[in-house]
């Protein structure tokens, strides 16, 4: 599975400290594996057509969506509490 990062995406994720860049990276890992990995939690928002989101450790989330094409494109990364709004 192919996955692409917004530039955003990119942005934010090096303001996040070490460990959770970290995570992430083993998080993805798991996602190209398979994108319901039951340490993911993923799941679909409710709020936003399309839109999905996964656990990075325990207080981020990743949010992201598939392109006709197949990739998935993560839009966005942050707290858990601020990545919703």
């Amino acid at each position: 599975m192919k996955v692409t990062r917004t530039d955003d995406f990119s942005k934010h994720l090096h303001k996040l400290p070490s460990a959770t860049q970290r995570s992430l990276i083993s998080q993805e890992k798991k996602f190209k594996t398979n994108p319901r990995h039951p340490s993911l939690h993923t799941k679909k928002l409710k709020d936003l057509d399309g839109v999905y989101s996964f656990r990075v450790g325990r207080s981020h989330r990743t949010l992201f969506f598939f392109e006709d094409t197949g990739t998935v494109v993560f839009f966005a990364i942050g707290h858990r509490k601020d990545i919703y709004k």
